[in-house]
């Protein structure tokens, strides 16, 4: 019966048919189904979320029953992009699949400020006289791309693992991943890491929830977005402007 069904639908010409979250081997796109998440999609159909998301444009981990994901990257883009009213650094950079750094490291850009008309560079320059720059892009390209990999990974107290994480947990992995040690807890991680002024991305950015004091904690990805473990949605990314997360900011601390 499921293979009739099966044939009947690629008869019909559908564009994808799915069995357990995983899309059919004939196409290459994937309907959202009720209690989905991305990393159950891109587990099933083995990519990575960063990957799901920056081939679909998506902006958080949020998405909908219905919704069609593409399976597989677009076609390359040009060395450069002329912005657009409306864009940022962080949608330039997810439409080219690139991160923030990188795409500011090309540019020589010191700010988040872009304006309709600029046009930007989208490929790595061929030579580089700063080493330690350099080095410390990589860092901080290796540490976002890490961190992207366990979006929807659920939120478990005292999960230090990808198959369930708390903030600290989540963390604590994602920096020792990307080859940087931390402490487990937050309040240990806000002892052991150095204020900053305003955050760059693969700083630490601290809240304070349930009691006073840093007690919550994620991964800063710029243009004001935080990724981090939340009690209600798991690994997800956030803005830092949002009336719950806003007036709980405590401060930013970098480990570079």
């Amino acid at each position: 019966m499921r293979k009739q069904l099966l044939t009947a639908a690629l008869t019909a010409g559908l564009l994808f048919t799915t069995f357990n979250g995983q899309a059919s081997a004939h196409e290459n796109t994937y309907e959202v189904k009720a209690g989905d998440t991305l990393w159950r999609i891109s587990t099933a159909n083995n990519i990575t979320v960063n990957e799901l998301m920056v081939w679909n444009k998506l902006t958080s981990s949020t998405i909908y029953a219905g919704q069609k994901l593409s399976l597989l990257a677009p076609h390359s883009h040009g060395s450069t992009y002329t912005v657009k009213s409306g864009d940022t650094l962080w949608s330039v950079a997810a439409k080219n699949n690139l991160t923030v750094t990188q795409l500011k490291s090309i540019n020589n850009l010191n700010s988040n400020t872009i304006y309709a008309g600029q046009v930007l560079k989208l490929t790595q320059p061929t030579s580089n006289t700063t080493g330690v720059a350099t080095s410390t892009i990589s860092k901080v390209d290796v540490l976002i791309a890490e961190a992207n990999k366990y979006i929807g990974v659920p939120y478990v107290w005292g999960g230090s693992t990808p198959s369930g994480f708390d903030c600290s947990g989540y963390l604590q992995y994602v920096f020792n991943r990307a080859g940087i040690s931390i402490p487990r807890t937050v309040a240990d991680i806000w002892k052991a890491t150095k204020s900053v002024s305003s955050p760059k991305v693969g700083d630490i950015v601290f809240f304070t929830t349930y009691k006073a004091g840093p007690s919550h904690a994620g991964i800063y990805l710029g243009n004001n977005k935080f990724i981090h473990s939340s009690s209600s949605k798991g690994v997800t990314i956030t803005d830092m402007n949002n009336s719950y997360w806003k007036p709980r900011y405590l401060g930013a601390k970098t480990t570079f």
